[in-house]
């Protein structure tokens, strides 16, 4: 059973996510307790692979209000935990095709925190106006279909 904690608001907004990943997370004790009541942002994340390791720079986890001397930095970098064939692969990838590691959404899978990566290419102007566009036209024509005007 899946429990979303944190969406990343503008992943699917500047990329296009072409496959996705799921990845967990090294963290401390503090930093469960601080998850665990939704004190966590997505916002401006990304994901790099730095000597054969993956990890997430940016994600801002609120230090623990009881945590005192336990909490860790909010801002630091975090380990994630993959399989070695898929941290070849993403690094592979990223070296030909000038993309992108997005994180997506942080959220719970049978008491562990799970993070989903998404391989993603940067949008261009012109495709997130047209996206937008697509998306208004969806919108008017349930309203329609509602009688909803």
């Amino acid at each position: 059973m899946e429990r979303l904690i944190a969406k990343n608001p503008t992943a699917r907004h500047n990329y296009t996510i072409m496959s996705t990943f799921e990845a967990g997370i090294v963290l401390s004790g503090t930093e469960i307790k601080s998850i665990r009541n939704g004190r966590v942002n997505l916002k401006d994340t990304y994901v790099n692979i730095k000597n054969g390791e993956a990890f997430i720079y940016g994600m801002h986890i609120s230090p623990y209000e009881f945590g005192n001397i336990f909490n860790k930095d909010p801002l630091r970098n975090r380990k994630l935990l993959l399989h070695r064939k898929e941290i070849n692969k993403l690094s592979g990838q990223m070296k030909e095709k000038s993309i992108s590691l997005v994180p997506i959404c942080l959220y719970f899978q049978g008491g562990k925190v799970k993070l989903e990566i998404g391989i993603g290419k940067g949008k261009k102007l012109y495709d997130k106006r047209e996206d937008m566009a697509k998306k208004d036209a969806q919108r008017k024509m349930e309203r329609a279909l509602k009688g909803n005007f």
